[in-house]
């Protein structure tokens, strides 16, 4: 089944009907073990499409791939990384060109559309290996080229369709919003607008390239600063409203499609997660935390690129507005009575204490660069998105971590255990999470979106390239940190 005859169905039923699904050759076989197989005593497929299949070839991951494999001591971690390193280079890229300049297209998975977010952190990964390699090298170029143009057409939008003319996804039709064509789906994410800066941000360091950063993403920099000063809601609600007829409440903003009520206290209001559920506070903290670092890597480009001391100045003037709102309003205590971050606030003293798996997170705030890893503030906010005081943290038969509502309960994340690996700085705990990761597959050898705590093999989303490319990163991490713990054998 191509991805062009993928039905259009709503992105729940995907997410829902997905476990039922074979999509794309790289998920033969789909099941390998009986019932009752104890999953660490399973052997993985080696499930990559067959390579005239791939969508793209990028020298430098086949001899990653080929160099780590040799390092790695457990074999299904081996597999898993021959598999799910280069998922989003086998079956998520279309490269092209737009007006002569590199220009790609990225899917998330098995939805046929460009999700901000997603596409940026499904390329992240392979920025180390960008000096090696050309080609890769200009796929990621044409995905910064695309971003910015998407932006410029709607910078409230979070996904986007294959053609500028293209009607929006099946079930975002009717909603009750700006309609842009071109635009798949219109739910305003602060996190939308990061992601694409710390990608463009982190292809520059890397290469040094300043070849997409023409006047067209100036006027792309510019648009996201005023985004985030309009969402601010000093002069009122903004331009932006969302509302949709469903049963599900978090697809849907109350009081109009503004939201619910928050102080403008200059903190950005988001009326949704990255989970693209809805906010129930408006002032998401994570996503604020995240735009002040992407604030500061705009600055940086302004002066270092652009050479807009205008822009410069304004992105350091909201990051530092930003970031002084957080520490009055961002914060709050947990069981022990120790200021941790909040989840969510309004500016009038309320609170959501809770954290989800999709990032940006509590847990993810270190990986994104928000904070050290070692800031005492987040290591007490990271223990308490990890234990059951949060809400949406689970723990089976099958293993422990984070959830949140879009999947509903005792559904864990892969990419939250991802997360954890990420974020630790303890062996025995990364230990634990490479076995849950490789005893999680239900036998497909690849991430998936959920799985139920108890049973791995009722999952979600057989096919999403950002978990399978973000445990890629997970290895290529370890590999250069902490070579100890592939050489070693899971037990």
């Amino acid at each position: 089944m191509s991805l062009m005859s993928l039905p259009q169905v709503s992105r729940r039923a995907w997410l829902k009907g997905a476990a039922a699904l074979t999509v794309g050759s790289q998920l033969q076989p789909l099941f390998g073990f009986a019932p009752g197989e104890a999953a660490a005593d399973l052997r993985l497929p080696e499930a990559r499409p067959k390579a005239a299949d791939r969508r793209f070839v990028s020298t430098a991951v086949e001899e990653t791939i080929q160099r780590l494999q040799g390092r790695i001591g457990d074999p299904n971690l081996g597999v898993l990384f021959a598999n799910c390193f280069p998922n989003t280079l086998d079956t998520t890229v279309w490269p092209g060109r737009f007006e002569g300049k590199p220009d790609t297209y990225v899917v998330t998975g098995d939805i046929d559309a460009m999700w901000l977010r997603d596409s940026s952190a499904q390329l992240w990964p392979y920025l180390p290996l960008l000096k090696g390699d050309a080609k890769l090298r200009e796929l990621v170029e044409g995905v910064i080229r695309r971003q910015g143009r998407m932006i410029r057409i709607d910078p409230y939008a979070n996904a986007f369709m294959r053609n500028p003319a293209d009607p929006p996804l099946s079930w975002a039709v009717h909603d009750k919003t700006h309609h842009v064509p071109g635009v798949g789906e219109r739910k305003w994410e602060i996190d939308s607008l990061c992601y694409p800066v710390r990608l463009a941000h982190g292809y520059w360091r890397e290469t040094g390239d300043t070849a997409p950063f023409d006047g067209e993403w100036k006027q792309t920099a510019w648009t996201i600063l005023e985004t985030f000063r309009v969402q601010q809601r000093k002069a009122g609600p903004g331009p932006y409203s969302f509302q949709r007829e469903s049963p599900v409440p978090t697809d849907t903003v109350p009081l109009g499609g503004f939201g619910n009520p928050a102080r403008p206290v200059g903190l950005i209001f988001s009326m949704f997660r990255p989970s693209d559920d809805a906010c129930i506070y408006p002032l998401f903290v994570p996503a604020n935390l995240f735009a002040v670092t992407s604030l500061r890597q705009l600055a940086e480009l302004a002066k270092e690129v652009f050479s807009d001391a205008k822009l410069r100045e304004g992105c350091l003037e909201l990051a530092g507005e930003v970031e002084r709102a957080l520490q009055q309003y961002g914060m709050t205590d947990d069981t022990a009575q120790e200021r941790i971050w909040a989840y969510e606030v309004d500016g009038y003293g309320n609170v959501l204490k809770m954290d989800d798996a999709n990032a940006p997170g509590l847990l993810s705030l270190a990986y994104l660069g928000c904070c050290a890893v070692d800031d005492p503030l987040y290591r007490r906010t990271r223990s308490f998105a990890l234990s059951p005081a949060n809400p949406y943290f689970f723990r089976g038969k099958a293993a422990e971590g984070i959830g949140g509502p879009h999947e509903g309960l005792n559904m864990i994340w892969p990419m939250s255990i991802l997360m954890r690996a990420l974020t630790s700085v303890d062996d025995g705990e990364i230990r634990q999470c490479l076995r849950w990761l490789r005893d999680t597959t239900a036998g497909t050898g690849f991430m998936h979106e959920s799985f139920q705590c108890d049973n791995p093999k009722d999952f979600t989303r057989p096919w999403f390239a950002w978990a399978n490319t973000l445990y890629g990163e997970l290895i290529l991490k370890l590999a250069k940190e902490r070579p100890a713990l592939l050489v070693a054998k899971l037990d």
